[in-house]
């Protein structure tokens, strides 16, 4: 699944709306909110990894690369892709292997509904 710049979130209304009104599960290295929205045509996304998650810009892009793998990898099995999904990285997850990451990730969003 590719994942262009175009079906990010950047509009802060977005955001808090997701905040506000959707779903969201919190795992051990991360936190995944979803709303189902039935004007997308497609899935749109973002990442959020604040400096409590990694202190150093580059172990917060190596973090955010590993999450945006994680959808590029399984997004494609979404029950309903016409949703937003915001994944925000907790404490501890630079510290994580890619395989304990994705663990974490799959497993909130099949709490969530998103995987069968």
């Amino acid at each position: 699944m590719k994942l262009p710049r175009s079906s990010s979130i950047n509009q802060r209304e977005d955001f808090l709306r997701i905040r506000k009104t959707g779903h969201a599960k919190a795992g051990r290295f991360v936190i995944v909110s979803t709303l189902a929205d039935p004007e997308l045509s497609s899935l749109r996304h973002a990442f959020v990894t604040s400096k409590r998650a990694a202190k150093k810009a580059h172990d917060r892009n190596l973090v955010r690369r590993r999450l945006r793998a994680c959808l590029q990898a399984h997004g494609t099995s979404f029950t309903d892709p016409a949703r937003f999904l915001i994944t925000i990285a907790r404490p501890g997850a630079q510290n994580a292997s890619f395989t304990d990451l994705e663990a974490d990730w799959l497993k909130q969003c099949k709490r969530l509904k998103l995987l069968p």
